[in-house]
């Protein structure tokens, strides 16, 4: 009885660490003027996952499993400046200014479970 019952609690632990959602603060450094990527943490995106990038709690991008998409109305200061990655999620901002540094935050949506990443990103003057 009390190894099935260690067996259950062990398979727990273990479902808890893979669905439960990540929400460490990953700190990321870049010189103004270079690129940086932010990995969204997946090999591949999956028909049922939609994935969605937030600045400081604003829309930047969304891949919906099938389709990426960038706002309309971006702020302007992202303008021809970011790239989501078809395959993993990824986003890139190029030629980063010191206005773009702050906190950014992927959340990874799937039928059973949601994860998210945030990433503080500080931008170093030239």
């Amino acid at each position: 009885m009390f190894y099935t019952f260690a067996f259950c609690c062990l398979c727990c632990c273990c479902l808890v660490g893979v669905f439960a959602g990540t929400d460490e603060l990953k700190s990321v450094s870049v010189m103004e003027g270079d690129s940086v990527s932010l990995n969204s943490g997946l090999t591949e995106i999956q028909k049922d996952e939609q994935i969605i990038w937030t600045f400081n709690r604003s829309l930047l991008a969304i891949n919906n499993g099938v389709n990426n998409t960038i706002p309309d109305d971006l702020d302007e200061r992202f303008r021809d400046r970011l790239k989501l990655d078809k395959k993993t999620g990824s986003l890139t901002i190029m030629n980063i200014r010191t206005e773009h540094a702050g906190v950014y935050e992927v959340k990874i949506s799937r039928r059973s479970s949601s994860s998210t990443h945030r990433f503080n990103v500080t931008v170093y003057g030239e």
